[in-house]
């Protein structure tokens, strides 16, 4: 059965085709980072608007895809 996981995982390994040092190196910005930073403490105070939650849902998307393409580009290079 294809789930939205299963896209993450396809995405993650067309990633993880691409230059291994530059997908070892990609970490999100320093200005991301702190949005991410706020939008989280929000979030644990339940302070987050609509707009807010769909912004957090999206950086947590990409965090995920961002992890499996290193984990992916990782396994290929011991292979």
């Amino acid at each position: 059965m294809n789930t939205v996981y299963n896209a993450y995982d396809e995405l993650a390994e067309i990633l993880s085709m691409a230059n291994p040092a530059r997908i070892l190196q990609l970490k999100a910005s320093k200005e991301m980072q702190q949005r991410l930073e706020v939008l989280i403490e929000k979030s644990k105070e339940s302070q987050l608007s609509n707009i807010e939650k769909d912004e957090l849902d999206h950086y947590i998307v990409l965090e995920r895809l961002i992890r499996l393409a290193k984990i992916r580009t990782r396994a290929q290079q011991r292979a």
